[in-house]
C-alpha cells in the first residue's frame, strides 16, 4: 500500500511540473501511441530492490533509441555496464513477441579489482569484443530460449518462448484475444519519452474476426 501511495504522489507531482503532459495523452490516443516520459523509467529503476539488482540506473534517449547504464554484478565481478538500445522491429501475434534489438557503444567496466572473477579478468584483458555483443550472446553457457537470434550486434527476442508466458495458458489466451485488434508496429524515444507505436486490426477485420471467433 505505501508503495502505491509513493507512485501515485510521484505520478501527481509530475503532473504538476508538467502539465503538457496531459496534452500529449490526448494527442497519443489520436496517433494510436502510447507515450511514457524517461522520468517514470528512472523512477522505476530506482525502486528496484534486492542484492542482484541494478544500482545506479542512468537512462537518456539517443532517439529513436535509449542508452541505459548501470552497475551490476556479473558473474561475481561488480562491472560498470552500458549500452546504446536500438528497436529495429518487433512483430506480435498469437505465435510469437518478436523485438529486434541492435546494440551499439557497449561498456563493461570492472570496478575495483574485480576479484577472481573470470569475467573481471577477461573484460580487464580487453579479450572480449564488445563491439560486437550479439556474438558474445550467442555463446552464454545456459543460453535462455527466449533469446532466439544473436550476431553482431543485433540480438532478437521472442517472449512468447519465456516460460512464464508459455506456460501460462491465461496469458496465451489474453494474446491470442488482443493481438487480432491491436498490435505494436514500433518503439522509439524523443528526448523526453519512449514511445510505443500502435496499429490496429493488423491483419485486417476480416482476420480479426475470425481469429476471436476461434478464441471464444
Amino acid at each position: 500500500m505505501q508503495d502505491k501511495k509513493a507512485m501515485i504522489g510521484a505520478v501527481s507531482g509530475y503532473l504538476k511540473r508538467h502539465p503538457e503532459e496531459m496534452l500529449r495523452v490526448v494527442k497519443n490516443v489520436a496517433l494510436l501511441r502510447l507515450g511514457l516520459p524517461l522520468d517514470a523509467l528512472r523512477y522505476l529503476a530506482a525502486q528496484a530492490k534486492g542484492k542482484r539488482a541494478p544500482k545506479d540506473v542512468q537512462i537518456e534517449a539517443v532517439p529513436p533509441g535509449i542508452r541505459v547504464g548501470a552497475t551490476v554484478d556479473l558473474m561475481g565481478a561488480m562491472v560498470r555496464a552500458s549500452a546504446a538500445i536500438f528497436i529495429e522491429s518487433v512483430t506480435l501475434d498469437a505465435e510469437q513477441m518478436r523485438f529486434e534489438v541492435r546494440l551499439q557503444d557497449v561498456s563493461l567496466t570492472v570496478l575495483g579489482d574485480g576479484g577472481d572473477s573470470p569475467v573481471a579478468a577477461l573484460l580487464k584483458s580487453g579479450a572480449l569484443d564488445l563491439s560486437k555483443p550479439g556474438n558474445l550472446a550467442a555463446y552464454m553457457p545456459k543460453r535462455p530460449a527466449f533469446l532466439v537470434e544473436a550476431k553482431d550486434d543485433r540480438v532478437a527476442v521472442d517472449l512468447m518462448k519465456h516460460p512464464k508466458i508459455r506456460d501460462n495458458p491465461q496469458a496465451q489466451k489474453i494474446i491470442a484475444l488482443v493481438t487480432p485488434l491491436l498490435s505494436v508496429s514500433g518503439i522509439e524515444t524523443d528526448w523526453e519519452h519512449l514511445d510505443v507505436h500502435l496499429r490496429a486490426f493488423p491483419g485486417g477485420i476480416g482476420e480479426a474476426m475470425h481469429a476471436l471467433r476461434d478464441v471464444l
